[in-house]
């Protein structure tokens, strides 16, 4: 090899290496700004970038949908064998089947990662998150009172948060089961229980991490997750994303067809 070329080479990857070193130091070592409660302070309008809209799982290119990485621990998620076939004929019939075709709230954990941004704001017994996604507000309660009795058929299910250190903890129950994860077809039941994790890890960014279990879907639970970006724009705001097909259907006289939980 050229030694100029060898030398590069070196240069290159000492960089790369000190570019890793460094995001893995502020990651474990990154102390975030504080609210007047004093936690960690985690408002702004947030986004994240990479394909797990389209599937949370490996995936190639193909007509309007980019290749990208799975976000899930391990690879694959564990499905039973009779979900598995129905992830299979959700994924073939996606054009249709998809819920957010029907424009419905598409859920926790999707409406985090479906690509539009959202605004955290923090309050002594709440946590808020708006989401540019059709308008769609979550309350994040931090009372500690527990989650009501249910079951309870929401889009969005039923939050209840706590910090643990810098970690916002989120337990989430009461969920529809007419919300898919991706647009890939993967699904659950209204046995979903989502626990969410954000820990910021420097000053414009955040780990997303999930943990799912549907014991009536998958094998055990598993975990996804993430990074969350802060947007940097000076005049960043939550602009309007209105999908109105179901009021243009037969929706009128159902009321399930107006999903604003």
């Amino acid at each position: 090899m050229d030694p100029r070329v060898r030398v590069l080479a070196a240069a290159v990857a000492a960089a790369w290496f000190g570019v890793a070193t460094a995001a893995a130091q502020t990651s474990s070592t990154y102390t975030p700004p504080r609210t007047r409660d004093g936690h960690p302070d985690l408002q702004g309008v947030w986004q994240v970038l990479n394909t797990a809209a389209w599937d949370l799982e490996d995936h190639g290119a193909r007509l309007g949908v980019p290749a990208g990485r799975g976000v899930v621990e391990g690879g694959a998620i564990p499905y039973q064998p009779w979900a598995l076939a129905k992830r299979q004929e959700n994924a073939r019939g996606r054009a249709t089947l998809d819920p957010e075709t029907k424009c419905w709230l598409p859920g926790v954990p999707r409406v985090t990662y479906m690509g539009y941004p959202f605004r955290i704001v923090q309050q002594r017994e709440k946590v808020t998150i708006l989401y540019e996604y059709v308008g769609a507000i979550r309350f994040l309660y931090m009372n500690g009172n527990p989650h009501p009795r249910g079951p309870i058929d929401w889009f969005l299910g039923d939050s209840r948060a706590r910090w643990e250190g810098n970690t916002l903890v989120v337990d989430v129950v009461h969920f529809t089961d007419r919300t898919w994860l991706d647009r890939a077809g993967n699904f659950h039941s209204e046995e979903l229980h989502v626990v969410e994790r954000y820990t910021p890890t420097g000053p414009d960014h955040m780990l997303y991490e999930v943990t799912i279990e549907d014991p009536k879907v998958f094998t055990r639970p598993w975990k996804m997750s993430m990074p969350l970006y802060r947007r940097q724009e000076r005049d960043i705001e939550l602009l309007e994303y209105e999908c109105m097909s179901y009021l243009l259907e037969e929706t009128w006289d159902r009321p399930e067809a107006f999903p604003f939980k």
